[in-house]
C-alpha cells in the first residue's frame, strides 16, 4: 500500500477491507485499491506527470479532476485519449504515456507557402 493512503483500519468511514490491484504505468508497476481511478493510482505512486504537451513537451497531469481539462490523457490497454481521472483502474491494466507532436502545417516540409 502506498504511503499516501489511509490504512483502512483509521478511515472514520470504516470502509469494506480494500481489494488489491495492479496497473503498469510505461512498464513500471503500480499498486493501488479497487475504486481508484487511474490518476489516483498514479498520483499515489508519487507520479505527478501523465502525458507531455504538443509543442513544448512540458508534463501535464491532473488539473480539473473531472474530465474536462484532458490534461490527465494516457493510453490504457490500447485505447488513446483515455482520461485517466475519469476511468476505474483495474487489475492488469497496461497504461501509457501519452505525447503527439504538433502537425505540421501543409506545404511547410517544402519551406514554403502551398499556393
Amino acid at each position: 500500500m502506498s504511503p499516501r493512503m489511509l490504512p483502512a483500519g483509521d478511515d472514520p468511514i470504516r470502509p469494506a477491507v480494500p481489494t488489491a490491484l495492479a496497473i503498469t504505468l510505461d512498464g513500471e508497476r503500480l499498486e493501488g485499491i479497487a475504486g481508484q481511478s487511474i490518476a489516483g493510482v498514479i498520483l499515489a505512486s508519487g507520479r505527478l506527470g501523465f502525458r507531455r504537451t504538443s509543442a513544448a513537451g512540458r508534463p501535464r497531469g491532473i488539473f480539473c479532476g473531472i474530465g474536462v481539462c484532458f490534461d490527465c490523457l494516457v493510453e490504457v490497454d490500447g485505447a488513446r485519449d483515455v482520461r485517466a481521472c475519469q476511468r476505474r483502474a483495474v487489475d492488469g491494466n497496461v497504461v501509457v504515456t501519452q505525447h503527439d507532436a504538433l502537425p505540421v502545417p501543409p506545404g511547410s516540409e517544402r519551406g514554403g507557402r502551398d499556393d
